[in-house]
């Protein structure tokens, strides 16, 4: 038998629950429906709020061809086979729409496996909706997420989780049949946490586990304890990806170690990858404690490498170590903020020509080109160190770094710019 999950999929735009703002009346996405002209889209947001139900049901509407892709098993080569079977059957379906091309979990798709969409969404060949729990602006490439509106789906709030539990006991032909009474929904809605997918998972395992009464009670007793017989039984992990991981990063930026155990723990306790939970520690150690203690990358990247060594449970404890140093360190964006800004403004700039005696001059043509000519090496020079110019002529007034002198480590480091640059420095 399918999962409850699974039975209740919804079919049509009025059995979909929640996101009222996309598939609401007049909403976008329904006026794409109705006007039977869908664009390419990506659909972002956190596990169990309808990506995939979505896209079936606008394939089912326009009554056109529907290919399925998930990017942890398809290649490029998946993705060509199917881009040519839509050639192949886009003439049997003129005037309902392009076929559809849905993709879930795009975000693990490689650079070279979207690159591998581009023509194909571009010549209208597929109408691409792809699906992930991650931002696009980082995951996805810039020539494809120019190609696609984004599309962000919601939580499902309580009245949503009401209104799927009542339709599920009403509607499910296994339910219906069953003497179930609702005492107390709370632990229900609290646990979903706003995951429709998680809700009836649970659902089902607590209904399953009076499965012997005649009349099945459900309170929130009954469904904590049916949780903890079978911890595995619904998507755990899946609100990590969105918002855990999110309030775990949050808690050691803010200098919170107590609040990054218990966002950790709750990650362990769920079964989530621990490389990626290490991962995100390296990342946190770079961008919230920087340069104001460097040791906290280096001690991230040793539990990044000891988790995947050792593995769990043991690998809880350099996970906690490193968490709780990376949340307890002094904290400094300033690379994260130089490099942006840099990036920003050679973006603005161009390719400006590098200074002449910054270049190499492997060849007798490039020297008698001036190539490395008047080069300072700053060993020989007293403290290591002579004023030059190092940046293009045109950005000799930029400045991306601005030291932020409120920890020791970096006001060192600010401290020495100063005596090397002077005034450059002085703000």
């Amino acid at each position: 038998m399918k999962p409850l999950a699974e039975r209740l999929r919804p079919q049509t735009l009025d059995e979909y629950i929640g996101q009222e703002h996309l598939v609401g009346e007049g909403a976008v996405v329904r006026r794409m429906i109705e006007q039977r002209h869908v664009s390419s889209f990506i659909l972002w947001g956190p596990p169990g709020v309808g990506k995939t139900t979505l896209a079936n049901i606008i394939a089912r509407t326009l009554e056109v061809p529907f290919y399925t892709l998930s990017a942890v098993t398809s290649g490029v080569r998946e993705v060509r086979e199917v881009i040519e079977r839509a050639k192949t059957n886009a003439g049997l379906f003129q005037g309902n729409g392009n076929p559809i091309l849905f993709i879930d979990e795009i975000h693990r798709f490689s650079k070279s496996q979207q690159d591998s969409l581009l023509g194909a969404v571009e010549q209208g060949v597929v109408t691409l909706i792809g699906a992930t729990t991650e931002n696009p602006s980082f995951e996805v490439i810039r020539p494809l997420l120019s190609r696609c509106q984004v599309y962000v789906l919601r939580s499902l709030g309580v009245g949503d989780l009401k209104r799927l539990l009542d339709r599920a006991l009403k509607e499910d032909i296994y339910l219906k049949e069953r003497n179930i009474v609702v005492k107390e929904s709370g632990a229900l809605l609290r646990q979903s946490g706003g995951d429709a997918r998680k809700l009836l998972n649970i659902l089902e395992l607590s209904v399953e586990s009076q499965n012997d009464a005649k009349k099945i009670v459900l309170t929130d007793k009954v469904v904590m304890e049916a949780i903890q017989q079978n911890p595995l039984a619904y998507d755990k992990d899946g609100e990590m990806h969105y918002d855990i991981i999110s309030a775990f990063i949050k808690s050691m930026r803010g200098s919170d170690p107590d609040a990054a155990l218990y966002y950790l723990a709750r990650m362990i306790e769920a079964g989530e990858d621990p490389v990626f939970i290490a991962r995100r520690i390296v990342i946190c150690a770079c961008e919230d404690v920087g340069l104001a203690n460097p040791n906290a990358l280096l001690l991230a990247n040793a539990c990044f490498d000891t988790v995947q060594k050792i593995g769990m449970p043991e690998g809880r404890i350099p996970l906690a170590e490193a968490a709780v140093y990376v949340a307890t360190s002094p904290k400094s964006n300033s690379a994260y903020l130089g490099i942006d800004s840099a990036l920003s403004y050679v973006r603005q700039t161009g390719n400006l020509s590098v200074p002449l005696h910054l270049r190499n001059a492997p060849t007798s043509l490039m020297k008698d080109l001036g190539y490395s000519d008047g080069y300072q090496y700053a060993h020989d020079y007293p403290d290591h160190f002579v004023r030059q110019q190092f940046l293009p002529d045109e950005a000799q007034e930029a400045r991306f770094w601005h030291p932020q002198p409120h920890t020791p480590a970096e006001a060192k480091l600010w401290e020495r710019m100063k005596q090397c640059w002077g005034e450059r420095f002085d703000t």
